[in-house]
């Protein structure tokens, strides 16, 4: 017996400092919405939707200290729509579709090795009004989002699998990130995506610039390439934070060819304002403009324009309400338009 206590002691002292250097943590964020929506050129529809302002999520990371100021770092993390119940932001998502990676950071910045995002995420979300709502977003609509027969300008995904990211630790307010994923392409060994982002933040001011170019189009379960393609993608933006309002701007290019004939060249710009109108709520406003040149088929320019409300009850939950307009016009012929509107929660946890 009293062998066993002593052995069940050490245990109990092995584990404490297993905890001392190292911590997992169980977080996440559901968001929904009711709302009509309808899009130009798109039927309306009546629902309860997922991720109304962000996409529904769940995940585990954790860090383990190293010493000498050296950590690993893990994370691991689903999307799902709350609506169903459903895995993964379609039907196509692999599990952890948002991350899947192990990280070692130090005073050198950060290396990390698995899926997560890709350059043009952070710079997107972070320089418009509306995050990284892929709902009611202006910005994040036209970037990522196909609507038909509108194209995206986003090469391939908001996070890349396969990839390593070097991340600079922070230098007088600049950050980089550099992406490298491998397409894994058997006899394609030059058949890659490469990228990166930069922002600069010095107290009001905040600026960023992201590039990427893509050889490895489809979805996170069935990549794929293609001999002739070319996918490139970038953008400037830039925020000032005059304390009784926030101010958004970007623009950004996108060229997309198959098999070297050029299919889209698009030119997006957005403009974004916050306003505080209480200690918990912000009135939001944005727009973007895209400008689209199609080789096989009529170009077009798409207009959306969205207004809302976001109240935050706790530093965990919010509300907002919401309306969206979106014009497609066509050269030569008639305009489509539709309007939508939302009303939410979001809580994280």
């Amino acid at each position: 017996m009293k062998k066993s206590l002593i052995a069940f002691g050490a245990a109990l002292a092995c584990m404490g400092a297993a905890q001392a250097q190292s911590n997992v943590q169980l977080s996440g964020l559901v968001d929904m919405y009711a709302g009509s929506m309808k899009t130009a050129g798109s039927d309306r529809t009546s629902q309860v939707g997922s991720g109304g302002m962000t996409t529904s999520w769940w995940g585990m990371n954790g860090t383990e200290d190293l010493g000498n100021g050296l950590k690993v770092g893990f994370a691991l993390g689903a999307f799902f729509r709350a609506d169903t119940g459903t895995p993964g932001r379609t039907d196509v998502d692999n599990f952890f579709a948002r991350d899947a990676n192990v990280s070692l950071s130090g005073g050198f910045g950060s290396v990390k090795l698995g899926r997560s995002m890709a350059p043009n995420f952070l710079p997107t979300i972070l320089f418009n009004p509306f995050g990284d709502s892929f709902t009611i977003s202006p910005l994040v609509l036209h970037a990522n989002m196909s609507f038909v027969p509108s194209a995206n300008s986003t090469a391939v995904d908001t996070g890349w699998s396969n990839q390593i990211t070097y991340s600079t630790p922070s230098v007088a307010g600049f950050q980089a990130n550099v992406h490298y994923q491998f397409g894994e392409q058997a006899g394609k060994s030059g058949a890659n995506n490469v990228g990166a982002n930069l922002t600069y933040r010095n107290g009001p001011l905040a600026l960023t610039a992201f590039y990427e170019q893509a050889d490895i189009l489809g979805t996170p379960s069935t990549p794929t390439y293609t001999a002739g393609n070319k996918n490139e993608n970038w953008m400037l933006g830039g925020t000032y934070d005059f304390g009784a309002a926030k101010l958004y701007a970007t623009y950004g290019q996108s060229e997309k060819e198959v098999a070297s004939i050029q299919t889209l060249d698009q030119k997006t710009y957005s403009l974004g304002l916050d306003v505080p109108v209480t200690k918990a709520g912000t009135l939001k406003l944005a727009a973007a403009y895209s400008d689209r040149d199609y080789s096989a088929q009529t170009d077009n320019k798409r207009t959306t324009v969205t207004l809302g409300y976001d109240h935050f009850l706790s530093k965990r939950t919010d509300v907002y309400t919401a309306v969206m307009y979106d014009k497609l016009s066509f050269d030569g012929a008639k305009n489509e338009t539709g309007t939508s509107a939302v009303i939410g929660i979001r809580h994280r946890f």
